[in-house]
């Protein structure tokens, strides 16, 4: 996981959700803002402390998370 090297826990900053570089804003609520319809540059418009790069990872993560193993299961009569 060191590929996500903007996002960090605190288990005494937002309950230790994934934020962005120890601020408190949190991934969750990039993903929220992104899946409602805001680009890259109207959420950094609206949360100067972030860059793009912060946005990426954001996404990468929540894609890593994601990211799924097909399990095949038998079915028993």
């Amino acid at each position: 996981m060191t590929q996500f090297n903007r996002i960090t826990f605190d288990i005494n900053m937002m309950g230790g959700r994934a934020c962005i570089r120890g601020m408190r804003i949190t991934v969750s609520l990039i993903l929220n803002l992104i899946s409602n319809g805001m680009t890259t540059a109207e959420i950094i418009g609206e949360y100067t402390d972030l860059e793009e790069e912060d946005i990426r990872q954001s996404l990468q993560y929540a894609a890593w998370l994601a990211d799924e193993t097909v399990q095949v299961l038998e079915m028993t009569a």
